[in-house]
């Protein structure tokens, strides 16, 4: 599966960087120009372009931590197409493409949607999940049917209401921009003023409704600015891709942090960034939408977040899996060269290849590969037959580095099975198995505990000796010690 994510990621980065070519933005005296143009805020229109960029990210990335948290994803995108109905209708009440004409239309059918959904969950016994579907679809196909009929209106050839389903920044107005801010402004005020309460009721609804929080009154709180974010955005991104901007900047922020408060900081963060790099590129491009962009540099910083975090990221993981892999795989050969020792009551210091792959149950090849990388550990010292058709006959001898890393995991693994058998009652024979596993990851505090515990233990119980710290400094095993 990660495969075809990553052929993904590399197929849409190329499919970018073809388009971007073919817009000419390339060219390295425009390209310069025109980045000076757009950051040196000299035009008024820029200003108010990145103005309402900013605080677009800021409240659509406040509001999506919480549309995120409480999975609420396709309640936002519900209520993204459920407004065009009402776009439509403020348009047509105005008869022109007046901002707070088609907001408080847009508002109106929001309120409508959120009612219906709730009126579905109280009165049926449809899920949510359908209840947002059937809302969904039915408000935009009657906003459909709306925008064909005011194309055919007189004033309609020339109204640009079209701007609303994929967004059209050039047309951003100062007075769009104090909607945004009012919008972000509101968000913010309501997070400080009741983010206890709001962080209980999306986790724990149950001790709030105990403890005497409105949690219906706080939902519908919620839904309601949840409609203003989403109906200020729609000139900028639009009505199609406004979700993407409450999901994907939190979404980020989530493979980050789970602290509520950093994810909220976090995603208002990745939705300013994502906004004024989409802003960007569009304005360095020749007519390239701003909404798509918008959206494709925050799925961007989502991908990069996804497979380059140091703490999860998908890279990462599979780097520190590789390395777990390997580690595990020095330390079973390390075993098994000591348990051959063993066998041999440490009379002898040296192991052939043929003995270590009888014990490993693998192939002479196969154990070369791990013999191979023992030496460059610096574990192990190879003494090659002459012949190269015998390679099993080659011996092997524990360098002290790899004495002591052997008696480390033997005795983690043998202390283990002790503790099982005599802690909690497992039978000798079921606890293999168990010490396996956790031979690998027991610190040195975890193993002095046992130890103390166990009062320093000299035999598993299988009788066979457990090697101690001093048979490690001191490089063999007393078969004498008690």
């Amino acid at each position: 599966m990660k495969k075809y994510v990553c052929l993904g990621v590399i197929l849409l980065f190329i499919l970018i960087t073809q388009f971007l070519h073919a817009q000419e933005i390339h060219q390295s005296s425009d390209l310069y120009d025109k980045t000076i143009q757009f950051f040196s805020f000299k035009e008024k229109s820029v200003r108010v372009v990145i103005t309402g960029i900013v605080l677009m990210g800021c409240g659509c990335g406040l509001m999506g931590g919480f549309v995120v948290t409480r999975k609420l994803s396709l309640f936002g995108d519900t209520l993204s197409h459920a407004v065009l109905p009402g776009v439509a209708v403020g348009f047509i009440w105005s008869q022109s493409k007046n901002s707070v004409g088609i907001i408080i239309g847009a508002m109106i059918a929001g309120f409508i949607g959120v009612f219906l959904i709730s009126l579905i969950r109280k009165t049926t016994r449809i899920h949510l999940d359908s209840a947002l579907g059937l809302v969904l679809s039915g408000l935009y196909a009657i906003g459909i049917c709306l925008l064909t009929r005011i194309q055919k209106l007189d004033y309609g050839n020339q109204s640009g209401i079209d701007h609303y389903l994929f967004g059209q920044i050039a047309g951003l107005s100062s007075a769009d921009t104090m909607i945004i801010g009012l919008s972000t402004i509101l968000t913010a005020l309501f997070i400080l003023i009741l983010y206890k309460e709001m962080l209980i009721t999306g986790f724990d609804q149950a001790f709030a409704s105990s403890i005497g929080l409105p949690i219906d009154l706080l939902q519908y709180i919620l839904w309601t600015l949840l409609a203003f974010t989403v109906i200020t955005s729609l000139q900028i991104v639009g009505i199609i891709l406004v979700s993407a901007l409450l999901i994907i900047p939190a979404a980020t922020s989530s493979l980050i942090t789970q602290r509520m408060g950093s994810l909220l900081i976090c995603s208002a963060l990745f939705g300013i960034i994502a906004g004024l790099s989409g802003c960007y590129l569009s304005f360095l491009g020749n007519h390239l939408p701003t909404g798509p962009l918008i959206v494709l540099s925050s799925t961007s910083i989502f991908l990069f977040v996804l497979f380059l975090n140091p703490k999860n990221g998908v890279l990462f993981e599979k780097l520190n899996f590789m390395k777990n892999k390997q580690k595990v795989l020095i330390e079973n050969t390390l075993k098994a060269i000591y348990q051959e020792l063993e066998k041999k009551d440490f009379t002898q210091d040296q192991i052939s290849l043929n003995e270590l792959a009888k014990r490993r149950r693998r192939s002479v090849a196969e154990v070369q590969k791990e013999t191979d990388i023992l030496v460059k550990k610096e574990y192990i010292h190879i003494f090659k037959k002459k012949s190269p058709k015998l390679p099993g006959e080659s011996t092997i001898c524990l360098t002290p580095s790899g004495w002591s890393e052997a008696c480390r995991i033997v005795r983690n693994h043998r202390l283990w099975e002790l503790y099982l058998t005599n802690q909690a009652q497992y039978a000798p024979d079921h606890v293999h198995e168990d010490a396996e596993k956790i031979e690998h990851i027991l610190g040195n505090e975890t193993v002095r505990q046992i130890e103390k515990i166990l009062s320093n233990p000299r035999k598993d119980p299988h009788g066979k000796l457990i090697p101690s710290q001093f048979d490690i400094d001191r490089g063999y095993i007393n078969l004498n010690s008690k």
